[in-house]
């Protein structure tokens, strides 16, 4: 896997460590997909979400932080793919490494994002994909099976194209 040495800063976060990918599209095949670990947190608006709640839809998880310009670059292509997929998946960001939530809260505000934002400021949800998503690349997309079963990743900035065709394929069964 290669990296771009292009990182993400501004603001206040602690972002050491955080660097940009470089758009890198992984598909797992079906007899190689891993179930993915249950995801639960606190949302941006003080809210519960499990990823358990979500059961049989394709799950997209979204790792950014409002201090990534290419997350803000990316995320009006999520906002639209959210809303072109709707009732086949489930979107939620993963807000990582910033210190409090004005910042993202605001980013959410700004992009308009439907979907819930759960607020992982020290990264532990995103650790829970050890193995599976590199806790170094922001941006970073992982795509869950109707299945539960990680099936495919984009390291560094998505699009809305790409969104919708990996969750088009995800829910045919693909």
């Amino acid at each position: 896997m290669v990296l771009a040495l292009t990182g993400c800063s501004s603001g206040a976060t602690s972002t050491s460590g955080f660097v940009g990918g470089d758009g890198t599209l992984t598909q797992i095949p079906l007899d190689q997909r891993q179930a993915a670990p249950l995801i639960s947190g606190t949302t941006l608006d003080g809210k519960t979400w499990t990823s358990a709640d979500a059961a049989g839809s394709v799950i997209v998880y979204n790792v950014w932080g409002s201090w990534c310009a290419p997350c803000r670059a990316e995320a009006p292509g999520l906002v639209a793919a959210s809303r072109a997929t709707q009732g086949k998946a489930v979107f939620v960001g993963l807000n990582t490494r910033d210190l409090d939530t004005a910042a993202p809260a605001a980013f959410v505000r700004a992009f308009d994002v439907p979907y819930p934002n759960l607020y992982d400021p020290d990264g532990a949800l995103l650790l829970r994909f050890s193995g599976q998503l590199p806790a170094s690349a922001i941006p970073s997309t992982l795509l869950v099976d109707p299945h539960g079963r990680v099936a495919a990743r984009v390291i560094g900035e998505t699009t809305e194209a790409t969104l919708v065709g990996l969750v088009e394929d995800l829910a045919a069964g693909k």
